[in-house]
């Protein structure tokens, strides 16, 4: 392909509407372009790397037995009301109705369908396992699109599903997905790691994250070197001691200009660890009332999977006022009544703690739970912080990094199957419910993500498996008649066995011709110029190690060079 006929609009510029990395230098290499908030068109480099990335995807998921469909991109609303996910997905849904004024909604994930189309057509224990999968968009109306196609409210994704007879062969399948997963991971050729996570509005009991490690990454990660590795947001904080001290009366005591938390440590002379806070949430409808150490903060997540609640979120003011009789910001730990108390672990390790009062500068102080609190429940509700043990081995202290989620897994066993009535008849002749797996990669995330992952100031720099070309040939002076010579005879030779190369026509000069090398991030340069090839050699150079890796090779030295490199 040559550059003067492709279109690769590159900017001089970078973009300032961008909020990351990926998203400016995407935008910037000319790959994608944005139509709206949210949405993106993908130029022929972009889609170039999506497709490369769609072609690892499905030559695993075939390997392991997958069989590819393409489902509507449109889903009626009554299957979602069988599961009961057109209320929980929210705002989210983007909800439609046609000329008959049926609903139906854009499909943000397509379990609801593919269950559907199973229960039709799989009666029998002979037509399982099966593992049906797809390539197509996805829609979700994000209140807050950010992060260029990274967080969008379409963007392309593979998904799949399978279906067992039991949580046995659920089980076998899930693991062999699991090494699927890590394979596509591999070659691709990003850094990556494997961990545990919440389920999520998807639901079941198990899930795993594939995560691409990177600096700016939204997701935060907790490992420790036993081999354990989780989401911030799943990973368990251990159950503490209770503490030894001598308890004391409760006491009111006076904190006079004493507004910040800081201000009130610094006046008691006191460590954070000895303060308590009380945050109401509002569970399905219902107030709660959540105590946790001053330091820590609430996991959002942990508590609503310990209510078993569809929805919380934090008590507007008037129900605080009501439930405290203070104002929002005085909220104390004590004296609640006829209301669901819960206690973070670390609740029970402090005794004679200090928390607001119920009125302007005063502080409650030696309030303790084994008598003051009204706890109903004593539970993990707080989000791990540097400084806590490992939850598996109960040893060392986690490790944080962040990472961006580019595929999810799910044990779903028969969350689907149940609520619309999947079945299968076994050899006996008995009905039974199908187990169910789901399993989802976001193609365009994996393209933003790799991004975010691989990049210096000069911009990309690709995995050679998933850059949209292999080769960039950089004639400086195409015109000249040597140089277009063996521009076309290395073109023509690594292209006859199969390579992706792009050469650089344009008359421009050699300086913006390696800008837009950079920028775009072909993993390997050849560039030829007149005074090299007085010589009898071409410059090689390697994206990924700009300064030390220019090497002067004859044309046909530098054809052998890339054709081991790529295994041709």
């Amino acid at each position: 392909m040559f550059f003067s006929k492709l279109l690769i609009p590159t900017l001089r510029e970078s973009p300032t509407d961008t909020d990351i990395i990926s998203a400016k230098l995407m935008i910037k290499s000319g790959m994608i372009r944005k139509l709206a908030s949210g949405f993106y068109e993908f130029l022929p480099l972009g889609l170039k790397v999506l497709r490369k990335i769609e072609n690892i995807i499905r030559h695993e998921m075939n390997i392991i037995g997958g069989q590819e469909i393409i489902l509507p991109l449109i889903s009626p609303k009554n299957l979602w009301i069988e599961t009961g996910r057109w209320n929980i997905y929210g705002k989210e849904l983007f909800r439609l109705k046609d000329r008959k004024n049926a609903e139906f909604c854009l499909a943000p994930t397509a379990e609801e369908v593919i269950v559907d189309l199973v229960r039709k057509d799989v009666r029998s224990y002979k037509q399982l396992p099966i593992m049906l999968y797809q390539f197509g968009p996805k829609f979700r109306d994000e209140i807050r699109p950010r992060f260029g196609v990274m967080r969008s409210r379409e963007f392309l994704m593979k998904d799949a599903y399978s279906f067992h007879t039991d949580e046995l062969d659920l089980e076998k399948y899930y693991r062999i997905m699991l090494d699927a997963y890590k394979n596509i991971c591999v070659k691709c050729g990003f850094k990556f790691c494997v961990v545990e996570s919440t389920s999520g509005p998807i639901g079941g009991s198990l899930s795993h994250e594939f995560m691409i490690l990177a600096e700016n990454g939204e997701t935060e990660v907790a490992l420790c070197k036993c081999g354990y590795s989780a989401t911030s947001e799943k990973t368990e904080c251990l159950k503490v001691e209770g503490s030894m001290e001598e308890l004391h009366a409760m006491d009111e005591i006076f904190t006079p200009n004493a507004s910040t938390i800081e201000n009130v440590v610094k006046f008691l002379e006191l460590s954070t660890k000895n303060f308590l806070k009380t945050i109401i949430y509002i569970a399905d409808g219902d107030p709660v009332v959540v105590l946790l150490r001053e330091d820590h903060e609430i996991n959002e997540t942990k508590l609503q999977t310990l209510l078993e609640a569809s929805e919380i979120m934090i008590a507007d003011e008037q129900t605080v006022s009501t439930i405290t009789n203070a104002s929002i910001d005085f909220g104390d730990s004590v004296g609640f009544k006829n209301i669901n108390v819960i206690a973070d672990l670390s609740v029970i390790e402090i005794l004679n703690a200090v928390s607001e009062a119920n009125k302007k500068d005063y502080h409650v102080k030696n309030i303790n739970y084994t008598s003051d609190y009204g706890i109903n429940i004593i539970a993990d509700v707080r989000k791990v912080v540097p400084g806590d043990i490992c939850p598996r081995c109960k040893e060392k202290e986690l490790k944080f990094l962040r990472g961006i989620e580019v595929g999810h897994i799910f044990k779903l066993t028969t969350k689907y199957s149940k609520s619309m009535n999947a079945t299968y008849l076994d050899s006996n002749g008995k009905e039974n419910l199908i187990f169910m797996g789901c399993y989802g990669l976001g193609v365009t995330r994996i393209v933003a993500a790799t991004v975010e992952q691989s990049h210096d100031d000069s911009g990309i720099i690709w995995p050679d498996n998933i850059t949209p070309f292999e080769v960039l040939i950089v004639p400086l002076d195409y015109y000249d008649d040597r140089s277009r010579e063996v521009t076309e005879k290395i073109y023509k030779e690594l292209s006859s066995k199969g390579l992706d190369v792009l050469v650089d026509d344009r008359n421009e000069r050699p300086g913006v011709k390696f800008k837009d090398a950079d920028l775009i991030g072909i993993p390997y340069r050849i560039t030829i110029g007149k005074k090299d090839l007085a010589n009898g050699n071409v410059e090689f150079k390697v994206r990924k190690d700009p300064k030390g890796s220019v090497k002067f090779l004859k044309p046909e030295e530098v054809v052998s060079k890339v054709l081991e490199i790529f295994k041709k």
